[in-house]
């Protein structure tokens, strides 16, 4: 006859790391934004502007902490400092490439009104941590809808100019003379890559964005040079580090955004072997 105990015991199971709700939202996020930012990046390191979407992150930083002061939450403040940004940078045209020196000022006077909006608040100075290197773990189920909405929005925005985009970025000159408007293009990609940026910072904080939107990208523009192949490539090895990242950081209670970051380097890292040290490696 089996005792109480037994069939006490029987019941009892260790529980895993989808068993809590919280798991479940930093998975759910983090798939969402492994997907956007692995496409949007795609088409960020091709066109070589990279420093722009490391620029924009910053000004999504000021855009959060003056979130704070008028009492809303910081992922608007982020959307909406981004986009803004996003849309100045467009506007600037092909005149961005030489502007490296005044973008890298404005990245400095981002981060100091973000400082001073804390100063102003410092009761939200213990909130700037999860700002800066973002918190995925304290995702809750709004912020997964908001972040599922806006991806939405930007695949959606990136599917409608990509051929043009593409276009653009690969041949310049001729896009410009079939009529192809590369100012109006660098403004719509560049708003995208705004509202994928402020998507990013929730999860690995806008000091880790290269993370997520140029690491997978990198590497997958070294794997293969075909546009939907490195798309999919680019949004899949983002997803798989976010997943990768998460499950780690459950088991050793490290930092989530150390773990995609570390992953991320070594996955371009391998990228950039040369090719024949690769294939003795899989040979062996």
């Amino acid at each position: 006859m089996t005792t109480t105990a037994t069939r006490m015991g029987t019941n009892t199971r260790t529980p895993t790391m989808l068993d809590y709700d919280f798991m479940r939202n930093a998975f759910a996020a983090a798939t969402i934004v492994a997907i956007v930012s692995g496409a949007v990046g795609w088409f960020l390191v091709l066109r070589g502007q990279t420093f722009a979407g490391h620029a924009l992150s910053h000004v999504g930083f000021t855009g959060a902490t003056g979130a704070f002061l008028v009492g809303i939450s910081p992922l608007w403040g982020l959307v909406v400092m981004t986009v803004a940004g996003g849309v100045a940078m467009g506007l600037m045209g092909e005149r961005l490439a030489q502007r490296h020196v005044a973008i890298g000022m404005v990245l400095a006077l981002s981060l100091g009104f973000g400082l001073l909006f804390l100063h102003f608040y410092t009761a939200f100075a213990s909130q700037a941590t999860a700002l800066l290197f973002g918190n995925v773990l304290a995702v809750d189920t709004g912020t997964v809808w908001t972040l599922l909405v806006l991806g939405a929005a930007s695949l959606a925005a990136l599917a409608v100019i990509s051929r043009p985009l593409l276009f653009a970025s690969l041949q310049p000159e001729l896009a410009e003379a079939r009529g192809v408007s590369l100012r109006r293009y660098s403004v719509f990609f560049l708003a995208i890559v705004a509202l994928a940026t402020a998507e990013c910072a929730q999860i690995v904080g806008v000091l880790l964005v290269f993370t997520l939107m140029v690491g997978p990208a990198a590497a997958a523009q070294r794997f293969t040079t075909g546009v939907l192949g490195g798309v999919l490539l680019s949004a899949g090895l983002a997803l798989a580090e976010t997943w990768a990242g998460i499950t780690l950081a459950y088991h050793t209670d490290w930092p989530t955004s150390f773990w995609i970051s570390a992953l991320s380097a070594a996955v371009y890292l391998v990228s950039a072997l040369p090719r024949p040290v690769m294939r003795a490696g899989v040979t062996r």
